[in-house]
C-alpha cells in the first residue's frame, strides 16, 4: 500500500520550495530592518592567522566522519564510481570560476589567513585554498546527502536496484521549465541592477554564472533525476550546508578579510547585518546542491541499469519501443561499489 506521507516526487520537489521559503521571506524582512552593519574595528595586521586554510575542517570532518565513522558503522553503501564520477563533472566547474572569473568576481585582501601558497590563474593568483574550498565542499555535499539518504532518511529513499532507479530509456531529457527560470532570474538580475543599483558599473557576472551552473544541469537532467531524489535528505544538507556557509561567511570570510567579492559584479543586493554580504553568497550553495544531487542521481541510475555511458544517457533504438529493465546481472555489475 502506497504511503501517502511519502508523496510525489514533484510534491516533495515543491516542499523543498516552500520550507526555504518559510525561513527566507522572515528572514529577508528582519534583515532589512538593518540599516548600519555592526561592524568592529580591527586593529591587528593578523587577527585570524592561517584562519581560511583551518575553517576547511568545516568541510573536511564532515567528510572523515562520514567516510571513516558514520558510514563504516551503520554499514552504508557509499558507491565509489557514483561518488568519484560526480565528483569529477563538478569540481571543474569550482575551479573554472576561480581560474577564469576569480579577477572579476573575488578578492583575497588578508593573505595571513592562507598558508601564502597561491595558484596562478587567469590575470593573478588564488590561495590554494580556494581550490580545496570547492572540492571538499562538492565531497561534504554529496557525502551528507548520501548519509542521510542511506541511513538517516533511508525510509524516503529509492532502492539502487529498485525498477524505478534502472527502468528509463534515457537519462538526458530536455526540462524546458528549468531554462525558463534561468532566463526569468538572468532577466530579473539585469532589471534590478538598472533601476535599484544603478550606481554599478558592468553586468551581474557572478549571479549569471550561478544561474547558469545551477540550472544548466537541469535543463538537460531533472525529468529523470526527480523520481529518484530523496527530497527530505535533500533538504536536510541543503539547511546544513546554508548554516555552515552563512557562519564561514558572514561570521568569519567578509569580517576578517579572507575573501572579498566585487561590487560591480554582484547585483547590489546586500545584507548589511552580515557585513554587506551579497546575496551572491548565501545563494551559492543553494545552487551547489541543487546541482550536486542532481548530477549524483543521475550517475548513480546509469551506474544501477549497467548500461554503457551513450545508451544511458542518449538511449538506444532497441530500446526506444521497450520498457524492459535490464537484466539483474547488468544491474548488480553496474550496482559495484
Amino acid at each position: 500500500m502506497h504511503d501517502r506521507r511519502a508523496g510525489t516526487p514533484r510534491n516533495n520537489f515543491q516542499t523543498v520550495l516552500v520550507m526555504i521559503c518559510l525561513i527566507a521571506v522572515p528572514a529577508a524582512f528582519a534583515l532589512h530592518t538593518v540599516k548600519v552593519s555592526a561592524t568592529a574595528a580591527i586593529t591587528s595586521q593578523n587577527p585570524t592567522p592561517y584562519g581560511y586554510t583551518v575553517s576547511l575542517l568545516l568541510f573536511v570532518v564532515p567528510i572523515l566522519a562520514i567516510l571513516f565513522w558514520l558510514g563504516p558503522t551503520e554499514g552504508i553503501p557509499i558507491s565509489k564510481k557514483s561518488l568519484l564520477k560526480t565528483v569529477a563533472f563538478l569540481f571543474p566547474l569550482g575551479a573554472a570560476l576561480d581560474f577564469f572569473f576569480a579577477h572579476l568576481f573575488l578578492g583575497f585582501p588578508n593573505r595571513n589567513a592562507t598558508l601564502h601558497f597561491d595558484v596562478p590563474v587567469l590575470r593573478g593568483t588564488v590561495p590554494i585554498e580556494e581550490y580545496l574550498f570547492y572540492f571538499t565542499g562538492f565531497m561534504a555535499v554529496l557525502l551528507i546527502y548520501i548519509w542521510l539518504d542511506e541511513y538517516w532518511l533511508a525510509a524516503y529513499s529509492v532502492p539502487a536496484e529498485g525498477g524505478a532507479r534502472t527502468d528509463f530509456e534515457r537519462l538526458i531529457r530536455f526540462h524546458p521549465q528549468s531554462l525558463v527560470t534561468a532566463v526569468i532570474l538572468v532577466g530579473a538580475g539585469l532589471l534590478f541592477r538598472h533601476y535599484f543599483a544603478p550606481q554599478l558599473h558592468g553586468f551581474p557576472g557572478y549571479f549569471t554564472f550561478l544561474v547558469v551552473a545551477a540550472l544548466g544541469p537541469s535543463t538537460a537532467l531533472f525529468p529523470e533525476a526527480m523520481p529518484v531524489i530523496n527530497w527530505r535528505a535533500f533538504s536536510l544538507t541543503l539547511f546544513f550546508m546554508l548554516l555552515t556557509s552563512l557562519l564561514w561567511e558572514a561570521t568569519l570570510a567578509l569580517p576578517y578579510r579572507w575573501w572579498c567579492y566585487q561590487p560591480e559584479q554582484m547585483l547590489g543586493l546586500n545584507v548589511t547585518a552580515w557585513s554587506g554580504l551579497p546575496i551572491e553568497a548565501v545563494c551559492v550553495w543553494i545552487a551547489v546542491t541543487y546541482q550536486t544531487v542532481i548530477v549524483y542521481e543521475i550517475v548513480r541510475r546509469w551506474q544501477s541499469s549497467g548500461r554503457a555511458a551513450r545508451t544511458a544517457f542518449l538511449g538506444s533504438k532497441d530500446r526506444k519501443n521497450s520498457k524492459t529493465p535490464p537484466s539483474s546481472s547488468n544491474r548488480m555489475n553496474g550496482g559495484q561499489k
